[in-house]
């Protein structure tokens, strides 16, 4: 299929998302495609590493392809559920894979692009490379396990990310434990021959330097501060009391779902405690499932990626609207829904 390419050069199995036109957004075809060639690269002799990269200027992956996902939530559909289910279950794939997997995470990388490169064993930004989580600026939630990465982040960093929707750089992004190493833009090209030549561990130490100064590492304090209290309503009391950086975060918050951000709270809480990735990615499905049926997510896509008049009308429209029953429902077990994503045989 055209929209994503493989090949194999030199023992180096290559991975290009092809629809940059759409900045190598997933749909469900591109995700069942990866998948089955990397279960057929595990146990080819002949591929002894995994790269994956996006085609054109513009970056990796702006995510899954949110158009689609907007006319199913309209129609009451579920091919967004079995989307979902197949791409979580390549995230957990990726996480576990056998062999070095490297992702270039140059330029633009969001959501699901998080998903097939930050799950990786060899994670590689460049001075361009802008990653972020926005979920919340549709009235979703990071999923793809982005909770899972969020969560364990040093101090309240996660937190901050995906409650503000913003976008981290790469030495942000290496800080943050979502990425491993540095590479000048300028030296991508020569990257495929030196994994060819030398292997990852060689070719990176040949070709990567140290990351610039990360600007959230300079900003932890006031960050762990703030972040760490148990309620989004305390959260932006503080956010406002320290003022400057603080009170910009706190005015980007209150511009999101309300309660896209309180879910968001509770998944990242819950992520922390959960065991591995699996599990917090059936906590994720959980909740992409309920949030696919509530209005909020499509008006939320509507504001920000149909219409594009960035003045979606949430409800509940406040914080305060937003009761712990409501939030709650949304990590309710789905019953005869449940997909068992990492059952054998389902």
């Amino acid at each position: 299929m055209n929209d994503v390419l493989f090949f194999v050069h030199s023992g180096i199995g290559r991975i290009t998302l092809n629809r940059p036109r759409a900045l190598n957004s997933l749909n469900h075809g591109m995700v069942r495609a990866i998948a089955g060639q990397l279960e057929a690269w595990r146990s080819d002799p002949a591929v002894h590493a995994v790269l994956i990269d996006g085609a054109g200027e513009r970056g990796l992956c702006a995510g899954g392809d949110i158009r689609a996902i907007h006319e199913d939530a309209k129609a009451g559909g579920t091919a967004s559920l079995r989307f979902w289910a197949d791409e979580y279950r390549l995230n957990a794939l990726i996480s576990r894979y056998p062999k070095p997997y490297l992702a270039l995470m140059d330029g633009l990388v969001m959501g699901g692009g998080v998903g097939v490169s930050a799950h990786g064993s060899h994670r590689i930004v460049t001075e361009r490379s802008r990653i972020a989580m926005p979920e919340v600026g549709i009235g979703f939630v990071p999923d793809v396990g982005g909770t899972y990465l969020l969560s364990r982040t040093p101090g309240q960093l996660g937190t901050h990310i995906a409650l503000t929707a913003g976008s981290i750089d790469g030495s942000d992004a290496i800080h943050c434990g979502l990425a491993d190493h540095f590479l000048p833009s300028a030296r991508i090209p020569e990257l495929p021959d030196a994994l060819a030549s030398h292997g990852p561990d060689a070719a990176l130490e040949l070709l990567t330097e140290p990351a610039p100064p990360s600007d959230l590492a300079a900003d932890a304090a006031w960050i762990d501060h703030c972040y760490a209290a148990d309620t989004v309503e305390e959260i932006l009391t503080r956010l406002h009391s320290a003022g400057g950086a603080a009170a910009t975060a706190a005015k980007e918050i209150e511009a999101k779902s309300p309660t896209a951000v309180k879910v968001t709270l509770r998944a990242l809480r819950a992520a922390a405690t959960l065991p591995d990735l699996e599990s917090v990615l059936d906590q994720e499905y959980r909740v992409s499932y309920h949030l696919l049926r509530t209005a909020e997510f499509a008006e939320g896509i509507r504001a920000q990626i149909i219409d594009k008049d960035r003045c979606p009308r949430w409800s509940p429209a406040t914080l305060s609207e937003v009761d712990d029953a409501l939030v709650g429902s949304c990590f309710a077990d789905l019953g005869d829904d449940e997909p068992g994503l990492f059952t054998p045989g389902r």
